[in-house]
C-alpha cells in the first residue's frame, strides 16, 4: 500500500501537477529509447535474452554425453554458470528466490558429476544431501526420471508408458495427440521413439549417480507416488497394463507407428529454428534422429544439431543455454513502446526504426504454410506469427495480436492485409467458453492432466485470461471498422468477466502473476470499449492500489503461482511490474492518482545511468509450478512504455484508434 509521505525526485510529481513537462521525465524517456534503439539488430528486430531455470543448460550438458559428442570448453562454461546457480542449501531453484527444486537439483549434479565435478566437493555434497532428505532421485519428475532411465540409472517401470503407437490412435479415442498442446506434440512425438526402443544414452564416461536414491533403484516400488486422485490411479492402472501387454504388439505395428511418427517430426524439423523451437523437442528430435540411424553427416541431423546450438549463450568465462528465443515477442512489445513515445516527439529516426521493425515482422507472417491448428479450424486462413523467429507449424495467438495491433497504430496502407488475415485468424481461434489458448484451440481435455506422464500439469492450452485479452486489445481496436468482430468480441469479454478473481484481480498464465494478468485484461477491455466505470474495472483498480509498495513500485513473485494468496506481493518492488501497473491504471483512466505519480516516480528512481532498467527476478512461467522464465527485454521496453504512456496522458494525447 501507498504510504502518505511517499515523494519523487521530480518536483512536478512531488507537487501533485500533472502537465507532464518535466524535464526529468522527458530525458527519462530520452535516455530509455536511446538505449532501446541502440540494442535493435540492423535487419530490424529486436531478441534479448531468454533464461529459463538451470535445468535447460544441465540438459544440454546431459545431451553431450547422451550422445558422446562433448565439447569440454563450453561444458567447462555451463557447468560454471551452473555451480553460480546453487542455493546456499545446495539445491536449485526453479526461479531466483524461490525454494529448491527436487527434479532441477537431481539434473544438474549428474550435470556437474558429468562435467568432472567430484561427488565429495562440497557444492555437491550439500546438493546431494538436499536430494535424499526429500526421499532420493526416485522422486523426481517423470522428464528426469525418463533421461536416469536412458542413462540405466533407473528401470523402465520408473517411467510412464509412452508407447510410439500413440500414432495411430484414432481421433475419437481418449488419447490423440490433437488433444494435447503444441508443445506436448512436439516433445511426446520424438520422445515416444526413444521410450519404445529403450534408447540407451552412450555414457562415455560410464558416470552414474547411485548416490542419489535413498533406496537401490531396482528395488524402489514407489515411482508414481505423486499419482494421488482416483482417476489418476484409475489411469495408472492401464498405464501398467499397457507396459505388461507390449511385448504381444506385432513388429508390423510397431514399424507402423515408428514410420509415422518419424514423418511426423521430420515434417516439422523446421530447419535452423528446429522442431517446435524449442529445446526439449529440439533435442529429444536429434537424439531420435540418432537412434534411426541418421548419420551424423546428414544435412537435416547437422541442421538439427545446429538449431539446439543456436539457443546457447555463450560469454567469457560462462554459458547457459536458452529454452527458445523470442524476436517476434520482443519486437512487437519494443515497437509498441516506441509508438507511445513518438506520438510525443515524432522524431524521424525513431519511426524509420519502428517502420523497419514492422516491415521485418510483415515478412515472418505466416500465411500459407501447413499448421496443426489448421486439423482443429479447418478452412480456416492463416495469417498469425510465431514466437520465434521461425516456427511455421505453430504461429502463436498472443503474439499475432501484438504485432498486428502494433500494425494498426502504424496506419501504413501496406499493414492493411496483414492485419487483416492476422484478425481473421484470431477470430476463428477462439474457443468455446470465449477465451483463447496461445496455440490451440479448445485445448481443454483437462482430464489428460491425470495421466502419468503429464505430472507437470502442462500437457494442455486451454484459454486464459491474458492472451484473450490482447485478442480483444486487437479486435476492439478494429471493431469501428469492421462490425463483424462484435460478436466474438462479447463473448471474450464475457468470458473475461467469468474468469476474474474475487479480488479484482486477473491470473498471468503467460507473465508472473496476477499483475501481469490484470494489465492484459485493462488493456483489452479499453480497446473493446468496456468503460472506465465498471464495475470489474473498478475492482480491478482497488486491487492494483492495494498492492503498491510503499517504495512506489510493484513487485510479484512467481511464489504466487504456488500460494495464491500471496498474489501481487512480492519483497521488493520491479520496473517491470511497476510499468504494468501503471500500464493498467492509465488504461481505467486513472491517470491523475496518486498511485500513478509514484509509480512514475519509482520508474525515474531507478533507472540507470545507461537509460535502462535491471530486474533480476524471473517474470514469468513457462508452465506455471513447474518452469519459470526470465525475459531479459522485459525490464527495457515495458518501463519505457509506461513513462511514454503517462507524459501522452498528462499532454492530452488521446489513444490511437
Amino acid at each position: 500500500m501507498l504510504t502518505e509521505n511517499l515523494t519523487t525526485p521530480e518536483s512536478e510529481l512531488r507537487d501533485g501537477r500533472s502537465d507532464g513537462r518535466s524535464a526529468g521525465l522527458d530525458r527519462a524517456i530520452a535516455n530509455a529509447k536511446r538505449r532501446l534503439l541502440a540494442l535493435q539488430n540492423p535487419a530490424g528486430y529486436w531478441v534479448f535474452e531468454l533464461e529459463a531455470d538451470c535445468t535447460i543448460p544441465a540438459e544440454y550438458i546431459l545431451m553431450m554425453h547422451f550422445m558422446a559428442e562433448i565439447d569440454q570448453g563450453l561444458e567447462a562454461k555451463i557447468a560454471h554458470f551452473l555451480r553460480a546457480q546453487a542455493g546456499s542449501d545446495g539445491s536449485y531453484p526453479l526461479f531466483k528466490g524461490g525454494a529448491g527444486d527436487l527434479s532441477c537439483t537431481v539434473k544438474v549434479y549428474y550435470a556437474l558429476k558429468l562435467a568432472g565435478d567430484a561427488p565429495d566437493a562440497p557444492h555437491m555434497r550439500r546438493a546431494r544431501h538436499w536430494v535424499l532428505r526429500r526421499g532420493g532421485a526416485a522422486k523426481a519428475n517423470v522428464f528426469t526420471r525418463i533421461m536416469l532411465a536412458m542413462f540405466q540409472q533407473v528401470p523402465w517401470r520408473a517411467i510412464p508408458f509412452i508407447p510410439v503407437e500413440i500414432m495411430l490412435l484414432p481421433k475419437w479415442f481418449p488419447f490423440h495427440l490433437d488433444k494435447v498442446a503444441y508443445w506436448s506434440r512436439t516433445v511426446m512425438v520424438p520422445l515416444s521413439i526413444l521410450c519404445s526402443y529403450r534408447v540407451k544414452a552412450r555414457n562415455p564416461r560410464g558416470i552414474d549417480v547411485a548416490e542419489l536414491f535413498s533406496t537401490p533403484p531396482n528395488l524402489e516400488r514407489d515411482y508414481f507416488s505423486q499419482v494421488k486422485t482416483p482417476l489418476g490411479k484409475a489411469i495408472l492402472l492401464l498405464d501398467r497394463c499397457g507396459r505388461l501387454l507390449e511385448p504381444l504388439i506385432p513388429g508390423f505395428v510397431r514399424r507402423k507407428a515408428t514410420s509415422q511418427a518419424t514423418a511426423w517430426f521430420t515434417a516439422r524439423l523446421n530447419g535452423y529454428d528446429g522442431l517446435g523451437a524449442i529445446f526439449t523437442a529440439m533435442v529429444n528430435a536429434y537424439e531420435a534422429m540418432d537412434y534411426l540411424g541418421i548419420p551424423a553427416d546428414n544435412a537435416e541431423r547437422r541442421i538439427a544439431r545446429a538449431a539446439i546450438d543456436g539457443l546457447l549463450v555463450v560469454k567469457a568465462d560462462k554459458a547457459y543455454c536458452q529454452p527458445c528465443v523470442s524476436p517476434v515477442w520482443d519486437t512487437g512489445l519494443a515497437v509498441l513502446a516506441l509508438q507511445e513515445v513518438d506520438r510525443h516527439d515524432h522524431e524521424q529516426s525513431s519511426r524509420r526504426s519502428t517502420d523497419t521493425a514492422l516491415r521485418w515482422l510483415a515478412g515472418k507472417q505466416l500465411r500459407d504454410q501447413p499448421g496443426d491448428w489448421q486439423t482443429q479450424r479447418p478452412g480456416l486462413a492463416g495469417g498469425g506469427w510465431a514466437f520465434q523467429f521461425g516456427n511455421s507449424y505453430y504461429p502463436d495467438v498472443d503474439d499475432t495480436a501484438v504485432v498486428a495491433y502494433a500494425m494498426s497504430q502504424a496506419e501504413t496502407p501496406a499493414f492493411a492485409e496483414p492485419i487483416r488475415r492476422a484478425a481473421d485468424w484470431i477470430a476463428g481461434m477462439q474457443s468455446r467458453n470465449g477465451g483463447y489458448g496461445a496455440f490451440d484451440a479448445d485445448n481443454d481435455h483437462y482430464f489428460l492432466n491425470q495421466i502419468p506422464f503429464a505430472d507437470h500439469g502442462a500437457l494442455l492450452d486451454p484459454p486464459s485470461a491474458d492472451v484473450s485479452a490482447r485478442c480483444i486489445m486487437l479486435l476492439g481496436r478494429l471493431d469501428g471498422a469492421h462490425p463483424e468482430y462484435s460478436a466474438t468480441i462479447a463473448r471474450c469479454v464475457a468470458y473475461l468477466r467469468a474468469e476474474q478473481e474475487a479480488d479484482g484481480s486477473w491470473f498471468g498464465r503467460w507473465g508472473t502473476n496476477y499483475l501481469y494478468g490484470t494489465w492484459s485484461v485493462l488493456l483489452g477491455f479499453a480497446e473493446a470499449g468496456v468503460s472506465a466505470n465498471d464495475a470489474s474495472v473498478r475492482r480491478a483498480v482497488a486491487w492494483l492500489k492495494s498492492k503498491q509498495r510503499a517504495d512506489g513500485g510493484w513487485g510479484e513473485s512467481n511464489i504466487s503461482y504456488h500460494a495464491p494468496n500471496s498474489r501481487g506481493e512480492f519483497d521488493t518492488s520491479t520496473a517491470f511490474h511497476t510499468a504494468l501497473a501503471v500500464l493498467a491504471l492509465l488504461a481505467a483512466d486513472e491517470t491523475g492518482a496518486p498511485e500513478v505519480a509514484a509509480g512514475v516516480g519509482y520508474l525515474l528512481n531507478t533507472q540507470q545511468a545507461d537509460g535502462g532498467w535491471q530486474d533480476d527476478c524471473f517474470n514469468a512461467p513457462g508452465f506455471p509450478k513447474f518452469f519459470y522464465l526470465k525475459y531479459h527485454g522485459y525490464d527495457k521496453y515495458f518501463p519505457l512504455w509506461a513513462l511514454a504512456r503517462y507524459r501522452n496522458r498528462q499532454h492530452g494525447l488521446a489513444r490511437a484508434r
